[in-house]
């Protein structure tokens, strides 16, 4: 059934390639993240401005509970018996978190190790077990789609720390 169900969303099982895509950009993204925030004041990590509302801390809090959100569905999904998962919005999921008020050390030293778990689970996980899926929200996913889903959110945001230090940097000279 659930076989069936990822089939009708037109998605085809990843082969290796792209499974070995998607966990480089999941492997990367708390690497890129220290690089582009390595020597950075702790200080300025934490500040907002009327152009940028979020600072690099609450950009990876955000981060962390939408990682946080998805990898358990992943979880939930890889083992084959849940038919539908709910849908929990990484919104709400950062709002039941003290994330944005850690310091941004700790939240990255934390991603960091979640985030290498999470790989490893998923390099151990036999091909085709990445087909396996749930519905959630009454649409049809996989263990592929979320994974992909949470590996592009991430890239995005890696993208947005980086702007965001290098602006800062700008601003410092």
């Amino acid at each position: 059934m659930l076989r069936a169900v990822s089939m009708a969303t037109g998605d085809r099982d990843p082969g290796p390639d792209e499974v070995d895509r998607l966990l480089r950009l999941l492997r990367d993204a708390p690497i890129r993240i220290a690089a582009a925030t390595d020597g950075v004041d702790p200080v300025r990590l934490h500040e907002r401005t009327a152009d940028e509302p979020w600072s690099v801390n609450d950009v990876l809090a955000h981060v962390r509970a939408a990682a946080d959100n998805r990898e358990r569905s992943i979880d939930a999904m890889a083992t084959g018996r849940h038919a539908t998962l709910d849908y929990r919005s990484p919104r709400s999921e950062l709002a039941r978190t003290d994330y944005l008020d850690l310091p941004f050390a700790d939240n990255l030293a934390t991603y960091r190790t979640k985030r290498a778990g999470l790989v490893e689970r998923l390099g151990a996980l036999p091909i085709d077990h990445w087909a396996r899926g749930s519905l959630i929200r009454g649409r049809p996913e996989t263990v592929a789609t979320y994974v992909r889903d949470l590996a592009e959110h991430d890239t995005a945001h890696c993208g947005q720390i980086e702007a965001l230090v290098r602006t800062a940097r700008l601003a410092d000279r």
